[in-house]
């Protein structure tokens, strides 16, 4: 539901500016609600003078981020800016698809890990495999799937591409069917740093809690939450 403040007086109203494009606005007819409807004359964008809605509220993108990464869930975050929970969902899937992976540098340290979860019970288990930069500790890449070769060569590929100096992975078996030898290290604390990032998920992240009643009721969600996580 949206309305016109009571307080916007005509001058305002007539000299409006557009809230995309900062150009002058003309009137354009009203909203549903008989609430005064503006038209910008260069972007062509209808728009009100205000909204009810928190939806619509400028900034309320760049809440959802930050607040992701403090850890809050759908639910909480729902209640916490006072939208819908189908508005969070939405609004979530939004921004994860206009976040772009970072450009990956060459000849550089990697180390890779996996991380187990679940999607909607605990029989349902999923790795999350992802590597992070040695130095930056910024995460490069990462898939979500099964703990199999098709999962880890999505981001050891990636990897191999960047001719990385060396790649630190555990002892598991199929790193070494999909990583050289020369630059495959299994080093004693070779993985510290991915180990911590693991901590730093499961604490920071409500889903990835390991004794909790959050989980991810869909994939696409919770790749969502982890692309604005690590690069929103």
């Amino acid at each position: 539901m949206v309305f016109i403040e009571p307080n916007v007086s005509d001058w305002d109203m007539e000299k409006m500016k557009c809230k995309y494009c900062e150009n002058l606005c003309v009137k354009n007819g009203f909203h549903t609600n008989r609430a005064q409807r503006f038209k910008c004359k260069c972007c062509g964008k209808r728009q009100l003078a205000s909204y009810k809605y928190n939806a619509y509220r400028q900034g309320i993108s760049r809440d959802i981020i930050s607040l992701t990464k403090e850890g809050l869930g759908i639910r909480s975050l729902s209640r916490h800016l006072k939208i819908s929970t189908t508005t969070v969902i939405r609004r979530t899937l939004e921004i994860a698809l206009t976040i772009k992976k970072p450009m990956i540098s060459l000849a550089k340290k990697y180390e890779v890990d996996e991380l187990c979860t679940f999607i909607e019970r605990k029989s349902r288990q999923i790795w999350i495999c992802y590597a992070i930069e040695r130095i930056t500790k910024q995460i490069v890449n990462f898939r979500i799937g099964s703990r199999s070769n098709k999962t880890l060569n999505g981001v050891i590929q990636t990897l191999i591409l960047s001719q990385p100096k060396h790649i630190y992975t555990d002892g598991l078996r199929n790193y070494k069917t999909l990583i050289p030898k020369e630059i495959h290290k299994t080093t004693r604390f070779g993985t510290n740093h991915i180990e911590r990032m693991n901590l730093n998920l499961r604490t920071h992240l409500k889903r990835l809690n390991r004794r909790t009643i959050c989980f991810s009721k869909s994939l696409v969600m919770l790749s969502a939450v982890l692309k604005i996580y690590f690069w929103g």
